[in-house]
């Protein structure tokens, strides 16, 4: 008798061990058809409509450029005058205080505008809310600058000739005062040799005047640009 005990207790393990698989056999389609049916009901993923770059990286935009803009305004510390064009995002600017001048070139991006000119010459600004705050340095000195927007006859202005040679240039920064009138300040030179400048009549710059003997045409910075760059 003493031997059934294990019998039985094999036999119900055993008895156990089938039911055990039999329910894991029951509950296995059971579980497959209840994910099946998760999946189902589940919302289909969505897809990214960013198209890729050719290289596989995201997209960034494309720098900014202004189209076209006119400052000028006072040097702090120095009296003189500064006046920057911009088009199509080349930038010109000229500096001049009646003694000292320079001439510039260089581009504006995403309001961020940095111009070269002879030697160490340079104006570095910040385009921002209708002004062109920065610093020009010339001759080993540097002054800081803020230029409003400005619209003609008020701007910068230049005119060039060969004369006996040498090239006669002279650069003018005319800006129009809130009190009437227009404030203006130029400089012209034969070669390396500075000569007088006369005024140019406010309301008519571009208008023939008369430098070291030789008639010249100003031009606004439209008709000169393009020769700077």
């Amino acid at each position: 008798m003493s031997r059934l005990g294990p019998v039985i207790t094999l036999t119900a393990g055993a008895v156990l061990a089938v039911g055990l698989g039999v329910a894991s056999v029951i509950a296995t389609p059971a579980a497959r058809n209840e994910a099946a049916n998760s999946a189902a009901e589940a919302p289909p993923a969505q897809e990214s409509t960013a198209a890729p770059s050719p290289s596989g990286e995201a997209e960034q935009a494309a720098p900014k450029k202004i189209a076209k803009a006119d400052y000028g305004g006072y040097v702090k510390g120095n009296g003189g005058l500064i006046a920057i064009s911009i088009r199509d995002g080349k930038a010109v600017g000229y500096f001049c205080d009646g003694k000292a001048e320079a001439w510039f070139k260089g581009t504006e991006s995403d309001g961020d505008l940095r111009l070269a000119g002879f030697g160490s010459a340079k104006v570095t600004a910040a385009l921002d809310g209708g002004q062109a705050k920065g610093w020009v340095a010339v001759g080993g000195k540097k002054w800081s600058f803020v230029a409003p927007t400005v619209v003609k006859p008020s701007g910068l202005y230049r005119a060039t000739a060969v004369v006996r040679g040498a090239k006669l240039r002279a650069g003018w920064i005319v800006l129009k005062s809130p009190q009437g009138g227009f404030t203006q300040v130029g400089a012209a030179f034969e070669g390396d040799t500075q000569v007088p400048i006369p005024q140019l009549p406010g309301e008519r710059p571009t208008a023939p005047v008369t430098v070291n003997s030789t008639t010249l045409y100003p031009k606004d910075v439209d008709g000169f640009i393009e020769e700077m760059q």
